[in-house]
């Protein structure tokens, strides 16, 4: 099989991956919380449940990254990370308690780590300056995923009888349904995934610096690397993943629907269906724009509109005024801008991040990078899971991070650029 043929069907079964994680997101969250109603748990394991998935992500993903930098491989690490999704799917399915159910998606979440070898290996096969709109791409496929996942929902919350010793209704079938499309997956990575050769970045410039010569001399890959290191680490190490600030909000929806609107699993998935239109949408605009400005113009933009989103949910959604259909247009303007920010902050982080680090150790940095925005999905579901009756001060904490992004931003916005060429000549990577 041809090179070309290898790189489709690999960059499609990644596709795949995002996907399918985008659709287990949106088959559960709409129904987890009803789930562990009837397993007789109390508010705040809902809290413990979102964070424990992004928990074991969290631990997982530099050790998965870290695997990849060492190896230069990711289908292995694939393969075994999705074990981990498919014993903790079924374990989701399977519900006999509520600290089972918890269990299984702190097992599940050991798959997600495998996104920063991903992400390292996306980095190291695509140019510089096709990054973010490769990354977006990427990122679609996930929006997709949490696209479709509601209306897999609407069928599956029609699921009434047994398998086994198994009772499969509209609360276990997803845990079902998951577990299936990850075995399903794992056949993908097996017949359609290859560890492609990384590009050679370096090497061509330095190639053309030399006209064309074939051989360069002088080339001391782990001096240069440790240089370009040390000059961004103190800021590339720094980074914070603002576009999970708003995990506070993926917790607190459901009850907020459930509290105000009466809202079941049909209006949930329905919700979640358009949003993920708007997500969709949005990223797909980013992809355009990232082609036209630079990523740190695109993060200042979604930080932007972040910051207003979270202003209007603090003054509408806090206290929410006049009657049914003026509270849910309250919250339906608040959910739209939340959601329509993050395309911007996504995409934009991501690439830039890829920029600024180490290419040798793009596999560990960006495992770090999801860590690291992986905390604000630990803290902000038990943060947030207790004060669903408190909403000054759960939407005046997500005010007050944001500004302070924002500050962040302000300030170090002149240093978020890609190294210029300036920089890899003084470190002395081509004579």
């Amino acid at each position: 099989m041809d090179y070309q043929r290898k790189k489709k069907l690999t960059y499609f079964t990644i596709g795949l991956i995002f996907l399918f994680s985008g659709v287990e997101y949106a088959v559960i969250l709409p129904t987890i919380w009803r789930y562990l109603q009837t397993l007789e748990a109390d508010p705040y394991f809902l809290g413990l449940a979102l964070s424990a998935f992004s928990l074991s992500g969290l631990l997982s993903g530099p050790l998965f990254g870290y695997w990849s930098d060492r190896t230069r491989t990711t289908k292995k690490i694939i393969l075994f990370s999705n074990l981990f999704e498919i014993i903790g799917n079924f374990m989701y399915f399977m519900g006999y308690s509520k600290w089972l159910l918890l269990s299984s998606r702190l097992v599940a979440g050991i798959g997600t780590g495998a996104g920063s070898s991903i992400f390292g290996f996306l980095s190291r096969s695509t140019a510089s300056e096709d990054r973010a709109t490769v990354f977006a791409a990427v990122m679609v496929c996930r929006q997709a995923g949490l696209l479709i996942g509601p209306a897999f929902n609407i069928f599956l919350r029609l699921c009434d009888f047994h398998l086994g010793p198994f009772v499969v209704n509209k609360y276990t079938a997803p845990g079902l349904f998951m577990f299936l499309l990850w075995i399903l997956l794992q056949l993908a990575v097996v017949f359609m995934y290859w560890d492609l050769p990384p590009m050679e970045r370096r090497m061509t410039y330095c190639s053309s610096k030399n006209n064309g010569e074939e051989n360069v001399h002088g080339f001391d890959e782990d001096e240069v690397e440790e240089e370009l290191n040390l000059m961004w680490q103190h800021q590339a190490m720094s980074s914070t993943d603002p576009s999970e600030i708003p995990a506070h909000a993926k917790t607190m929806v459901t009850p907020l629907t459930q509290k105000y609107f009466n809202f079941k699993e049909l209006e949930n998935s329905v919700m979640y269906c358009l949003g993920g239109v708007v997500v969709i949408a949005g990223f797909l605009f980013v992809r355009w724009l990232s082609q036209h400005v630079a990523e740190r113009v695109v993060l200042a933009i979604g930080l932007t509109i972040c910051n207003i989103s979270c202003i209007w949910c603090l003054i509408f959604l806090a206290n929410p005024l006049g009657g049914f259909s003026w509270q849910l247009t309250e919250f339906i303007i608040g959910v739209f801008l939340q959601v329509l920010g993050l395309p911007f902050v996504a995409v934009a982080q991501v690439s830039l991040f890829s920029k600024v680090t180490s290419e040798r150790s793009q596999g560990f940095s960006q495992g770090v990078r999801r860590s690291v925005g992986g905390l604000a999905t630990i803290l902000g579901p038990l943060w947030a899971g207790g004060l669903t009756e408190h909403m000054y001060v759960m939407m005046g904490a997500m005010v007050t991070l944001l500004v302070m992004l924002t500050i962040m931003l302000a300030f170090s916005y002149k240093r978020l650029v890609e190294p210029t060429v300036e920089h890899m000549e003084s470190s002395h990577i081509c004579t």
